[in-house]
C-alpha cells in the first residue's frame, strides 16, 4: 500500500516518515495553538478549520477520486454510445448474449435477460427495457414475437416471460465475428464480453440514441438505413480535395413531417409535425405522429387546447390500431385549414427536437457531426472488410496446404516409407524426406503439425481417397483465393459492391417514412385575432370572454387590453374571463402603446385638453391620465382637426360657444397635464357642431394655453 493510501485509510506512517515529520515540525513557525490568543481579547472564537479556498485533507482527495471514477463510469459504461458499433454497453451485452444463444429459433426474453446478467452488473429490469427498446427501433437487430408494446399508443410490452425474440438476419450477418472481436473480462471476472462489436453498419445513426451522463448528454436522431448506405458509397468515391458532404436527413418510425432548416449537420434542431388530412369537410384525420409523441400524449394536448378554446374541435376519436388514426370533429362553421394551423401552434402536433451528438471515441466522450460519424463508419467498414478478407485468405491457404499435403501423401504413397521405422522421430523424418520433392507445390513450409495431421489419417480414408475430387476442391480453393486477393487489391470497389448488395436486399423493407418540408412560419397573433369575444354586462358591470352582454371587441389571448374609466384611471391587462369594471367604464381596446389619443378633462374649475400616447405600462396596475378628482368629458382615438364646445349659461358670460383648431397640438405622455382649454363650465363637446350649436350666435376660435 502506498503512503498516500496508508494516509487515506488511517494506517500509521512508517518510522522514517515519523522522523521526517518531527524534523519538519522543529523548523515550522509557531502554530495557531502555540501563538498568543489574540482573538481572546476581541471576544471572537479562534478558527479551527481550513478556509474553503485552501487545500483540504485526505477526505477531499478521496471524494474527488470517487466522484471522477463514478463520472467516468456513467459516461463511458452506461449512458453514451460508442461510435464504432453505435451501442451502449447494455445493448452490446444483450446482442452478445443473443448471439451466444442464437440457433435461429425464438428465445424467451426472460432467458435472454438472465443470460445477459452474466455480463451486465445491473438489474434485470434495465436489461429488459433496453431489449424491448432495441426490438422496437426499426426492427434492425432484434425480431420480436408477442406483445412488445406499441410505439404509436405508448403501451408497454408484456412481461419478459410471455414474449420471445431472436436476432434478425441483418444483425446475424453484419454485427458478429468472433475472430475479429476483442474480449475483456466481465464485471465479476467469470466471463468474457466484447469491447465493441465488429459492426459493418452505420448503426449509431440507424438507431439514434439519447442519454444523460454526469456533466453531459447526447441526443442522436435516427436515420434511414438505405440513405446512410448510399451516403457511404459517395464517401468511398469522394476526392481528397472535395470531401463529400452528407445530405442524409433523420427519418422517424412514426413518420410525420420534418423541417431541417436549422439542423446544422446534427448539432442543431429539427421541427416535426403530425400529418393531418382533411376528410368530409368537418373532419381532420391525424395519420402520422410527430417524433417523440404517442396518440395518448397528442390527444391530451389537443383536449387541453380545446378546453382553453384555442382549437375549434368538438370531438376526438382515437381509432389507432396497426396505423395511426385520430379523428377530430370540428365545431360548426370552423375552417379546417385554420384549425389545422391552430393544432400546430397550440398542441403537440408540432414540436422542436434538439440534436447534440456526443459519442465515445477512443475511450473519451467526443462531440461529432453526422459527416464525421459517417466518414468514421466508412473507414471502419473498409478496415473490417479487409480483416475479413485476410482472415478468409488465411483459411483458404490453410485449406489448400492441407488438401495438397494429403494428396501428395496418398498419391505418392509416402505412408509406405514409415513401415520400417522403429521410433517416432524416424517416422517424422521419413515423412519430411518423402515430402521434399513436392515442396514446390506448396505455398508455405511444412511444419511438425502438418506431419502430425498426415500421420492421423485413417487407413479407411486412404483406401477411399478420390484423387479427382480432391483436385477439384483444390481448384475451387485456388479460384476463391484469387478472388479474395483481387478484392484486397481493389478494396474500395469491393466495399461499394458490398453496400450495393445490402441496398438491393433491404431497400423495400426500410423505406423513408418522414417527409422533409420547409414549414411556413405561422403568425399566431393573426391566427387568434378573433379567438376571444369580450362582452360587457351593463347590469352587473362585468366584462370578459365569459360574460354575456353588449359586445365590446374581439381579440387574441396573446393580446393585452386597455380599460379607461371616466375619472382618468386606466389599466392594462390580459383578456379577462370576468372582470368587474364598475359603472363608469369609458373606453376599452386592444392595447397599443404608440396609439395617439385625445382627451378633454375637467380638473377643479379648469378644462384641459391633451394629445398623448399610453406608452409602457405594467400589467394589472392602475395609472392616472388626469389628476385625481378629474372628470373626462371627451376621449377619442387619434386627433380631430377641430373641437366644438358649448358652455353652460352663467351670469355675465359673453361667449357661449367656441371652437378650437387642434392640428398643431403636440403629442405628450399619459401623465402630462396638457393644454388649458377653458375656465368656463362645458355643457356640450364634440368634433362637429350638434343640435346644441347655434349658428346665429357668435363662436370665436379658442386659444390653447
Amino acid at each position: 500500500m502506498s503512503e498516500e493510501q496508508e494516509f487515506l485509510f488511517g494506517d500509521e506512517p512508517g518510522e522514517e516518515k515519523k522522523t521526517a515529520q518531527k524534523n519538519a515540525a522543529k523548523k515550522k513557525p509557531v502554530e495557531a495553538d502555540d501563538a498568543p490568543d489574540e482573538s481572546a481579547d476581541s471576544g471572537k472564537r479562534p478558527r479551527t478549520h481550513l478556509a474553503l479556498d485552501s487545500e483540504h485533507g485526505p477526505l477531499r482527495k478521496l471524494v474527488d477520486y470517487n466522484f471522477l471514477q463514478y463520472a467516468s463510469y456513467v459516461i463511458c459504461d452506461r449512458a453514451i454510445p460508442n461510435v464504432e458499433d453505435g451501442l451502449k454497453p447494455v445493448q452490446r451485452r444483450i446482442m452478445h448474449a443473443l448471439s451466444e444463444k442464437d440457433d435461429g429459433r425464438f428465445i424467451k426474453v426472460a432467458n435472454v435477460v438472465g443470460h445477459t446478467m452474466q455480463y451486465h452488473p445491473h438489474g434485470d429490469a434495465s436489461i429488459n427495457d433496453a431489449l424491448v427498446n432495441l426490438a422496437n427501433l426499426g426492427g434492425y437487430l432484434i425480431e420480436g414475437q408477442g406483445n412488445f408494446g406499441n410505439i404509436y399508443t405508448g403501451d408497454r410490452a408484456a412481461a419478459p416471460r410471455y414474449i420471445e425474440c431472436r436476432l434478425t438476419p441483418l444483425a446475424r450477418e453484419e454485427l458478429f465475428n468472433k475472430e475479429l472481436t476483442r474480449y475483456i473480462p466481465s464485471y465479476d471476472g467469470r466471463n468474457k464480453e466484447p469491447v465493441v462489436l465488429p459492426c459493418k453498419l452505420p448503426l449509431l445513426l440507424m438507431l439514434g440514441a439519447d442519454g444523460i451522463a454526469v456533466g453531459l448528454s447526447t441526443k442522436i436522431l435516427p436515420y434511414n438505413f438505405i440513405e446512410l448506405l448510399e451516403e457511404q458509397i459517395e464517401i468511398l468515391h469522394e476526392k481528397v480535395r472535395t470531401p463529400h458532404k452528407c445530405t442524409a436527413l433523420p427519418d422517424f418510425q412514426t413518420g410525420g413531417l420534418m423541417d431541417v432548416s436549422e439542423y446544422d449537420n446534427g448539432n442543431g434542431k429539427v421541427k416535426v409535425r403530425a400529418k393531418i388530412e382533411e376528410r368530409g369537410g368537418n373532419r381532420l384525420i391525424i395519420t402520422d405522429l410527430p417524433y417523440g409523441q404517442t396518440t395518448e400524449s397528442l390527444t391530451t394536448s389537443i383536449e387541453e387546447a380545446v378546453r382553453k378554446k384555442k382549437v375549434a374541435v368538438r370531438a376526438i376519436n382515437d381509432f389507432t390500431a396497426e396505423n395511426v388514426e385520430i379523428e377530430l370533429v370540428l365545431s360548426v362553421g370552423a375552417d379546417p385549414e385554420q384549425v389545422k394551423q391552430a393544432l400546430y401552434v397550440f398542441t403537440a402536433c408540432e414540436s422542436a427536437i434538439s440534436s447534440r451528438i456526443v459519442v465515445i471515441h477512443n475511450n473519451r466522450p467526443v462531440e461529432m457531426t453526422v459527416d464525421e460519424i459517417l466518414h468514421l463508419n466508412t473507414k471502419q467498414l473498409l478496415t473490417i472488410l479487409e480483416a475479413e478478407l485476410n482472415l478468409k485468405k488465411d483459411k483458404l491457404l490453410d485449406a489448400f496446404h492441407t488438401k495438397t499435403l494429403v494428396q501428395i501423401f496418398v498419391e505418392n504413397r509416402i505412408y509406405k516409407k514409415i513401415e520400417q521405422c522403429k521410433t517416432y522421430e524416424t517416422v517424422h523424418q521419413a515423412v519430411f524426406t518423402g515430402l521434399e520433392p513436392f515442396l514446390h507445390l506448396l505455398r508455405r513450409p511444412v511444419v511438425t503439425d502438418d506431419v502430425e495431421m498426415l500421420l492421423a489419417i485413417q487407413i479407411k480414408r486412404i483406401s477411399l481417397f478420390d484423387m479427382n475430387k480432391n483436385k477439384e476442391e483444390i481448384e475451387k480453393i485456388l479460384t476463391e483465393l484469387a478472388e479474395v486477393e483481387k478484392n484486397l487489391k481493389s478494396l474500395t470497389v469491393y466495399a461499394t459492391r458490398y453496400l450495393k448488395d445490402l441496398i438491393k436486399k433491404y431497400k423495400d423493407r426500410y423505406p423513408r417514412l418522414t417527409q422533409v418540408k420547409t414549414f411556413k412560419e405561422i403568425e399566431v397573433r393573426e391566427l387568434t385575432a378573433t379567438e376571444l369575444h369580450i362582452q360587457h354586462d351593463m347590469e352587473s358591470h362585468f366584462v370578459g370572454s365569459g360574460v354575456k352582454g353588449e359586445s365590446l371587441l374581439k381579440c387574441s389571448s396573446l393580446d393585452k387590453l386597455i380599460f379607461v374609466w371616466d375619472d382618468g384611471r386606466y389599466q392594462m391587462m390580459a383578456p379577462p374571463e370576468k372582470f368587474f369594471v364598475d359603472g363608469n367604464l369609458l373606453y376599452s381596446a386592444i392595447f397599443d402603446r404608440d396609439r395617439e389619443m385625445t382627451c378633454v378633462y375637467v380638473s377643479g374649475r379648469e378644462t384641459y385638453i391633451k394629445r398623448f400616447t399610453f406608452g409602457g405600462a405594467i400589467m394589472n396596475r392602475d395609472y392616472q391620465l388626469a389628476p385625481e378628482g378629474s372628470k373626462i368629458l371627451f376621449f377619442q382615438e387619434g386627433c380631430p382637426d377641430e373641437l366644438y364646445l358649448r358652455y353652460r349659461p352663467a351670469k355675465g358670460q359673453r361667449i357661449h360657444q367656441q371652437f378650437f383648431k387642434l392640428k398643431d397640438l403636440a403629442v405628450k405622455g399619459s401623465k402630462a397635464k396638457g393644454n388649458r382649454l377653458t375656465t368656463k363650465s362645458v355643457q356640450y363637446i364634440d368634433t362637429r357642431p350638434g343640435r346644441w350649436w347655434r349658428d346665429d350666435e357668435e363662436a370665436p376660435q379658442g386659444v390653447l394655453l
